[in-house]
């Protein structure tokens, strides 16, 4: 069975692309960043602003917070931002944003920090509710007042639709080496009694081309509770998204996580 996903695997990502203000290193954040009660009044100020312009849907007031020159590790820009935002509230018109400061420092006329983001939201699609609940843990660089870059350290988005989508609970690690070999488990957490299971995995590069493009996966009907698959990391470095998409009797649950291909070195523990 083929399913075509409507709502794009790669548009989540775009969720809380704008409510994070941070930049440099996983390691530098941890051994120099400075606690959120420390942080600067205007930081403090510019972060709340871009929340509160998000959830207003306000795309000029959030593009303020945004250099001319804005760069992203998956190639986005000010204007293809601009574009993918714009069309996400259209299908999306009930968003809120909300976003918590872990960490900052100072940095070359401006600052860095670390956010966790998490957007909720529903959509009507033929006559049914989709519910959306992305978390989104972003560094970004912050100078003379505006948003010069960003990087995605981690994301988790789920979609669900139906009175009685599945509850998942994943299993994947946040980074891994090129080349490497990976497990992925996407768990069903209640008894299915009855019910048939249906089920995918789909993995994905990210890039900025691919963010609004409708994604298909072909269910096939599951044996246990969840899929238990073995992955295998692309030869060369970048982000990929991979999905869970499973379809039980009344309802759908689609869970997508972002997986860090660095070349050689060390991986991170799996993110929970």
């Amino acid at each position: 069975m083929r399913l075509k996903l409507s709502t794009p695997l790669q548009i989540l990502f775009l969720l809380g692309l704008s409510l994070a203000i941070a930049s440099g290193s996983i390691q530098s954040d941890r051994a120099t960043a400075a606690t959120p009660e420390t942080a600067p009044a205007e930081l403090k100020s510019a972060i709340t602003q871009i929340d509160a312009a998000a959830n207003r849907r306000n795309i000029q007031d959030v593009l303020k917070f945004y250099s001319p020159n804005f760069t992203h590790s998956d190639g986005l820009n000010r204007q293809s931002l601009e574009q993918s935002l714009t069309q996400l509230w259209k299908q999306y018109p009930t968003l809120t944003y909300k976003t918590e400061l872990q960490s900052w420092e100072p940095s070359q006329n401006g600052f860095q920090a670390v956010t966790v983001t998490r957007i909720t939201g529903t959509q009507t699609r033929d006559g049914q509710q989709v519910k959306l609940d992305a978390t989104l843990r972003s560094r970004q660089q912050f100078q003379n007042q505006a948003i010069v870059r960003q990087d995605i350290l981690s994301e988790r988005n789920q979609v669900t639709t139906g009175e009685k989508p599945p509850s998942v609970k994943v299993n994947l690690p946040e980074q891994v080496r090129t080349g490497q070999e990976f497990s992925f488990d996407a768990i069903v957490q209640e008894p299915l009694e009855s019910d048939l299971l249906l089920g995918a995995v789909v993995q994905e590069s990210v890039n900025s081309n691919g963010y609004l493009k409708p994604a298909t996966a072909d269910l096939d009907v599951l044996n246990s509770g969840g899929l238990f698959k073995v992955g295998k990391a692309p030869s060369t470095a970048g982000s990929q998204w991979v999905s869970a998409v499973l379809v039980r009797h009344g309802g759908m649950t689609m869970v997508t996580q972002r997986l860090n291909v660095v070349a050689g070195g060390s991986t991170r523990p799996a993110a929970r």
